[in-house]
Formats: structure tokens, sequence, C-alpha cells
């Protein structure tokens, strides 16, 4: 499920912290593949497998370019130093 794609969101509607975050890459021009774990038939499994991964709390947690990045908190680190953007363009999903 992450590897096909440069940037993948596991996330849950009802959560305003996975809002947030599929916001600020839309913002950037990303187009992210999103999972809602909430609406998907295999969510439970799927928020169970990341939290095997060690991410807590399970949503949202974001993977560019196949790798496990983590959750919100690692994105907006990321982010604040000025990271994140670069790491977009290395996996193609940021051209500018």
């Amino acid at each position: 499920m992450v590897s096909e794609k440069p940037v993948v969101i596991f996330s849950k509607n009802s959560c305003c912290m996975s809002h947030t975050i599929k916001t600020l890459f839309v913002d950037f021009g990303v187009n992210p593949t999103i999972y809602e774990l909430d609406e998907i038939s295999r969510g439970k499994e799927i928020e169970q497998a990341l939290a095997q991964l060690g991410c807590s709390p399970t949503v949202p947690v974001v993977f560019i370019g196949g790798q496990l990045v983590g959750g919100a908190n690692q994105v907006m680190s990321l982010h604040l130093n000025q990271s994140l953007v670069p790491m977009l363009k290395r996996v193609g999903a940021l051209w500018v």
C-alpha cells in the first residue's frame, strides 16, 4: 500500500490532526494517496499494523517514498526545519 505512491497518509475523518496533515500536503500541491481507516473495510486491521510499527497515535501516519515518516509531530518537525519539501521533491511528489 505504501510503496506504490510517493506520499501515503493513513487517516480518519474524525481526527482533526489527520485533517491538518492532509491539508498541509494538499496546500503544498502534493496529491497524496489517503486511506481513511474509518471508511475502508480493512481499516481496523491496518490500524493494528500501524500500531505494531510503533505509530502512536495510529493516525495520522505518513509514508514518503515508501518510508515511514511518522505522525503529525514528525511531519510538522520536518516542515519547521525545512526538510519536508526537499523530501517531497526527492520522491517526485513535488516539482516546484
